[in-house]
């Protein structure tokens, strides 16, 4: 049976109409009637999750895997205020989220009653569309509350982002005597294919002598990778891919962060372009964004799917609002036919002089990591959590088959585990995270009651702090950096037991190895987590060796 409030079955009946089935739901009674209306109709799936923050990221790492809009539940007052982190990630990630959240009666916020805020428009412009429904008793306000929702979704869909639903709800609030969901008017909303024409474009990347391509964070695009590897082969064009472009070719160079590194302040002219296409989300590497915004090109094409300005290397000439693939593709048809460019061959020649970190180096993150990523099988889920893991990961291959995930739109700790529980719960696949302590301890609650998830292998790097605040110039020698880094020697094995995790332990080479083989077993019935202990000041020379080798 479903709640007799029509703000409630107009919303629910239209995220049915529009195939969002996923809801990740948090405890409450100002909710319940919500609650209480997703879970009794069978085409939706529902999670419990019970604090907001994590249940928030849970419901981006569901969209990272099934790529659809995905919805979250909660109830009034702070609870909201909860979700902020993740809603900042999905906008900046470009994550369909929507955010549903119960209300109090307009009359009584800011009048000392409990749970009360003033929560429409919260999220403010991390949002795409924020919308307040009314308590409907007309027939007027039935309709403005079916436009209002109509309106949420379709700006959630169009523009692959955040919304918020925010449903004002009166007592009495568990009259649950309505049979059925409502008919409801979906208003249909046709995605409009953008293109724009070539041949400008086209001349100006024909005479260009120095042409690269940066490619940003996205999912999985076989398509669009062929048509990469067509155009650089085609063009003469040097294209430069992070893991989380998920754009894996031995024709482009990944590991571009330590070319940089090694390169000579005055070389770096030399290895900048003329011409500079990017398009896709974030990049990590710090190296480039300087290196370009040193020596700018002369040219910046970005490829957007929106009008809004994107300037990251502060040189940007044209913003081409179009679709990549029929660009890319268009583009293709009228470049000239060119052999190897100096420029590419100077990319590719230093790229391949580039060594991996050495598989004997001492006991430290980037040994583990190593071994760990070279052990990965084809075809595999890789969440990276921030800061070094997902940077220590860029300096090793992976299979092109191997798919990343990293919630890199804030760059953010604090939820890359609930992400990758939320992945694993729909993801048929084993799902493999990599994190570090930090991140691992800050949002340790996403493992509470997940004894159903069984598919999930966390590798947690623990060496006592955030090792990454070491390797800083000055901050790594002030007297405050064990609070900055926040030093610390807890280890995650009661943590995991209670947790119904298997748990392994790895404090040198050997017992890695050894522990390896059993937490890679993808035949297992239970989620497990390994954690490797390893020393700060060891990571922190093993990183500084690395580098010095390759200079």
């Amino acid at each position: 049976m479903f709640p007799v409030k029509e703000n409630i079955l107009q919303t629910v009946a239209l995220l049915k109409a529009y195939q969002i089935k996923q809801i990740v739901l948090s405890p409450g009674s100002r909710n319940a009637p919500i609650v209480q209306a997703f879970t009794q109709d069978r085409f939706f799936h529902c999670h419990s999750m019970v604090d907001e923050r994590n249940a928030a990221f849970y419901a981006l790492g569901i969209i990272q895997c099934t790529q659809q809009p995905v919805a979250v539940c909660c109830t009034s007052g702070t609870a909201l205020l909860n979700y902020a982190p993740a809603v900042a990630e999905a906008f900046y990630q470009q994550l369909p989220l929507v955010v549903i959240s119960a209300d109090r009666a307009t009359e009584w916020i800011g009048q000392m009653d409990g749970q009360t805020l003033p929560q429409p428009n919260v999220f403010g412009s991390m949002v795409k569309k924020s919308v307040h429904l009314s308590e409907i008793k007309t027939a007027t306000e039935k309709w403005y509350c079916n436009r209002l929702v109509n309106e949420a979704l379709i700006a959630c869909i169009a523009n692959h982002a955040p919304v918020h639903i925010n449903i004002p709800l009166s007592e009495p609030l568990f009259d649950y005597s309505v049979e059925k969901l409502p008919e409801v008017r979906k208003i249909n909303y046709a995605l409009p294919k953008k293109t724009v024409g070539i041949e400008p474009f086209a001349e100006e990347w024909n005479v260009a002598a120095k042409k690269m391509i940066v490619v940003g964070q996205m999912f999985s695009n076989p398509r669009l990778m062929e048509l990469l590897e067509k155009l650089a082969q085609k063009s003469g064009c040097i294209i430069l891919s992070e893991h989380l472009a998920n754009c894996n070719s031995e024709k482009f160079i990944h590991n571009f962060d330590v070319v940089l590194a090694v390169l000579d302040k005055n070389e770096e002219a030399n290895f900048s372009p003329d011409l500079l296409l990017t398009f896709g989300g974030h990049i990590v590497s710090k190296r480039l964004k300087r290196c370009l915004q040193a020596h700018q090109p002369k040219k910046h094409w970005q490829l957007s799917q929106s009008d809004t300005v994107v300037d990251l290397f502060q040189s940007l000439t044209d913003l081409i609002e179009t679709d990549t693939e029929d660009f890319l593709e268009r583009l293709i048809n009228h470049s000239f036919q060119k052999t190897e460019s100096n420029y590419a061959q100077s990319w590719q020649n230093l790229s391949k002089q580039i060594a991996e970190p050495a598989e004997n180096a001492d006991f430290s993150d980037i040994y583990a990591t190593g071994k760990f990523l070279k052990q990965l099988p084809n075809h595999t889920q890789l969440i990276l959590a921030n800061s070094s893991a997902v940077r220590n990961a860029q300096l090793f291959r992976l299979h092109k088959t191997i798919e990343v995930r990293c919630n890199r739109g804030t760059s953010g700790i604090e939820g890359s585990m609930a992400s990758a529980v939320g992945f694993a719960s729909i993801c048929k696949q084993p799902v493999y995270l990599l994190i570090g302590d930090l991140s691992f301890f800050y949002t340790m609650n996403a493992l509470w009651n997940i004894q159903h998830i069984k598919n999930l292998h966390i590798l947690l790097i623990n060496n006592g702090g955030g090792s990454i605040f070491h390797t800083l110039p000055g901050l790594n020698k002030s007297a405050s950096l064990n609070y900055v880094a926040a030093a610390h020697q807890t280890t995650a094995k009661l943590w995991a037991e209670a947790a119904d995790l298997r748990y392994l332990q790895a404090d040198n080479p050997l017992t890695l190895e050894k522990n390896l083989a059993v937490f890679m077993n993808e035949k297992t019935e239970q989620s497990v987590l390994m954690e490797v202990l390893v020393d700060i000041q060891v990571c922190k020379s093993a990183l500084e060796n690395y580098y010095v080798q390759q200079k």
